[in-house]
């Protein structure tokens, strides 16, 4: 073997180990940063009497957790029977709301009594207007960004599998080169190869961060009313279906009203239609809720006909649910592949 041709190899097997600290170094970086959870957990008695004040920090279908201001952490269940209001409000009623309203990072007091699990089961769900929006505003960063987070593991854990293999295949070239000239040509094909596969994972990595619409619907509701009529339930059916066999997905729900009758009230009106269609599809389809975007409501605004005739106001009365997929998952997935070199 001459000495151009040992310089090639040489340069081929440079390329592939510094490729492979690369793809290693990202991964522990991640992992040295996991948090760590130092927080106590509370049982509740059967029975036993509580009221308790803190933060949800875990929400699930029918619980969420709640840290006191010790950090200790008590799991509440929520009941048919449980009430879930704002405080204050004309002659301190408070606002009703749905318990899908209930998100990580609200500020509430619950009172309650211990069931047969340690849980406590909320009779009475509180909590201040202004720390709903914060915690809405919280969560609708919080999840897109938790979905990004487990996809980007997935993509560098692919990165770190496609380097031991190059790592192997050009082990084996190195023995053919021993025994031909060619051997040094097609170790630098592989190696350009596997660049390129990085060079493309890392693309993909870097659309983790965009979402892009993959199905839409839109249900109309009868006048002042936000109860879902059977047309309305196929067709959330139907998206829910669509939803639950894509990878990646978040469902962004917005309500609308008609310009008939004052703002506040179309507001209103719309944010109960948007909590109507999440209620019908995380109990009737199981839709986790980490994957649905805080749902709002526009009222008037952002209307779709004109507001002046009947059937316009018609289409405004409406509720649109978009299913959001990950840009980078729909991307196909690199491949490295050797070199083809003739030095058999």
């Amino acid at each position: 073997m001459n000495a151009k041709t040992f310089r090639s190899l040489a340069l081929a097997f440079g390329l592939a180990l510094a490729l492979s600290p690369l793809a290693f170094g990202q991964t522990s970086t991640q992992t040295n940063n996991a948090p760590t959870d130092a927080s106590r957990a509370r049982s509740v008695s059967s029975g036993q009497k509580m009221k308790i004040k803190g933060v949800v920090v875990r929400r699930d279908a029918d619980t969420f957790t709640v840290r006191d201001i010790n950090g200790v952490d008590t799991v509440v269940r929520l009941t048919d029977r449980t009430s879930v209001k704002s405080n204050g409000g004309f002659l301190r009623g408070g606002t009703n709301y749905g318990q899908t309203n209930i998100l990580r990072g609200l500020n509430l007091e619950v009172e309650g009594r211990g069931g047969s699990n340690g849980e406590l089961e909320a009779e009475r769900v509180r909590f201040n207007d202004s720390d709903m929006r914060t915690a809405r505003a919280v969560e609708s960063r919080a999840t897109p960004l938790e979905e990004r987070a487990t996809a980007s593991e997935s993509r560098l854990s692919e990165v770190e599998q496609n380097a031991q293999k190059l790592s192997g295949q050009l082990d084996e070239l190195a023995a053919v080169s021993n025994a031909a000239r060619g051997g040094a040509k097609a170790a630098q094909e592989t190696a350009d190869a596997a660049v390129a596969g990085v060079n493309a994972t890392n693309d993909r990595i870097s659309a983790l961060d965009d979402y892009v619409p993959q199905e839409t619907a839109a249900v109309n509701f009868r006048v002042g009313s936000a109860v879902l009529n059977p047309d309305a339930k196929t067709k959330l059916d139907e998206i829910a279906t669509k939803a639950l066999n894509s990878k990646g997905y978040v469902l962004e729900v917005t309500g609308y009203a008609d310009a008939t009758g004052s703002t506040a009230r179309n507001r209103a009106l719309s944010q109960r239609r948007a909590d109507a269609v999440i209620r019908y599809l995380v109990e009737n389809h199981q839709i986790p809720l980490r994957r649905i975007v805080t749902p709002y409501g526009f009222g008037e605004s952002n209307p779709v006909a004109d507001n002046k005739t009947r059937a316009g106001r018609e289409q405004n009365r409406r509720v649109e649910v978009k299913v959001l997929v990950n840009k980078g998952l729909t991307q196909p997935a690199p491949t490295m592949n050797p070199g083809s070199g003739s030095g058999q």
